[in-house]
């Protein structure tokens, strides 16, 4: 289409949502050019290899539930990224100091038993708890998405399940997913999510979280991507342009796919969202504290959201054999009073082990890890702006992988739409 030395679309971004816009323009057949300000694709996807270990940007994870993840890694699926599976429930410590197992009955049948006669709570509490996730799973998703109005802890407060089910098993769970403790998501999401884990299983590429924006940059064409180019403005019309450190540069469509704050910041009627942070911890054990790829979490209500060892999931997240525990918080040290110290106690209790002689390796803070899912907004948003002006990224749909990866392809295809080139 493109009849100078423009390209067709220019792209801000190269997240994941910029990367799959990025992927689906190409395969119809436009020029596409991604600009990103960072050393490296993939966003708030990174990893970064500390002494030897692969230190993740918060503990982040994929599920092979998410039809966008599978679509956008076709035909290879996830086997392109080597994906390391953790166990499909989590360990949580109780008050008592009493370690209770859960693992998801639907993807292990013979944990149903144990997990039926556990005591963490009663069995009335039990059936609610399967028949709210019964009624999940037999809702198809478009529908559960109108869901908008309640918050999560609404939700569960209306099916009966708002005590100790919540406090001691969903709370924690949801907690390091959503980014918030009060279950102040929408109600709409937070079954989304637990209809993910329901369904699917949680993994991490065996070589870091960043392996999946890897893999998207390296299947489009040398050269689309340039990084290191900091986009100041942005102008819509009818070519419209963006301004960069190295000039300006023009194209017959703008997609900008950057972080929220950034995004709201270049684009006139496109709100920035309230984001919600995590900080995890890095420790190196000198022997792990168990061999299974099991969540451990705290029904106690303390500041550990989870903390599990990423290496009995994934052996490739340490170069030489030594184990690494991933352990997160909402929010960040300076807001929650909670430092490195503080968790390394905490995790002596989850883990039921002296973490004394832990070493710590790393602290990675992300102070805008997610957007919050208000309650009232929609599941999607708009993508097309006008003026040949587009938007992508989770601030638009869910603040998920799956969310990221859906709006770059409904970015994508609404700039397919406007150039005639579907």
């Amino acid at each position: 289409m493109t009849t100078t030395g423009d390209p067709d679309v220019l792209v801000v971004g190269a997240g994941l949502a910029g990367l799959r816009a990025a992927s689906v323009l190409h395969r119809h057949g436009l020029s596409v050019r991604v600009l990103e300000s960072a050393d490296r694709v993939g966003g708030r996807v990174a990893t970064d290899v500390i002494d030897g270990f692969r230190c993740d940007r918060g503990f982040q994870v994929l599920n092979t539930s998410y039809p966008a993840l599978r679509a956008a890694l076709a035909p290879h699926g996830l086997d392109s990224l080597g994906a390391r599976a953790f166990e499909p429930g989590a360990a949580i410590r109780a008050g008592d100091g009493e370690l209770h197992r859960f693992v998801n009955p639907l993807r292990r049948p013979a944990s149903a038993p144990g997990t039926a006669l556990d005591d963490l709570f009663g069995p009335i509490d039990k059936a609610k708890l399967v028949a709210w996730t019964a009624k999940i799973l037999a809702s198809p998703p478009d529908r559960t998405a109108t869901l908008i109005d309640s918050s999560g802890a609404d939700d569960l407060a209306a099916a009966g399940i708002g005590g100790a089910v919540t406090d001691r098993f969903l709370r924690p769970f949801l907690s390091g997913v959503l980014g918030e403790n009060a279950l102040e998501t929408s109600a709409a999401f937070v079954r989304l999510v637990w209809r993910s884990f329901a369904l699917g299983t949680i993994v991490v590429p065996d070589d870091g979280m960043e392996a999946l924006p890897r893999r998207l940059a390296a299947a489009l064409p040398p050269g689309t991507v340039s990084l290191g180019i900091r986009v100041h403005a942005v102008t819509g019309g009818v070519r419209p342009r963006v301004a960069t450190d190295d000039g300006t540069l023009a194209a017959h469509a703008v997609l900008v796919a950057a972080d929220p704050r950034t995004a709201a910041t270049l684009l006139p009627g496109v709100a920035e969202p309230r984001m919600n942070a995590l900080t995890t911890f890095f420790h190196v054990p000198p022997q792990a504290p168990t061999a299974s790829p099991l969540l451990h979490l705290d029904a106690t209500g303390g500041p550990v959201a989870s903390t599990v060892v990423l290496t009995a999931a994934a052996p490739g997240y340490s170069a030489d054999g030594r184990p690494l525990v991933a352990s997160s918080i909402v929010g960040t040290p300076g807001t929650t009073g909670t430092g490195e110290p503080d968790v390394r106690r905490e995790l002596a209790r989850i883990w039921g082990v002296p973490t004394e002689d832990w070493a710590h390796l790393h602290t990675a803070q992300v102070d805008e890890a997610l957007p919050l899912f208000a309650p009232g907004r929609p599941i999607r948003r708009d993508v097309d702006l006008g003026e040949n002006l587009f938007v992508a990224g989770d601030h638009r749909d869910t603040p998920s992988t799956q969310g990221a990866l859906v709006s770059g392809r409904r970015a994508a295809r609404a700039v397919l739409r406007r150039l005639g080139a579907e």
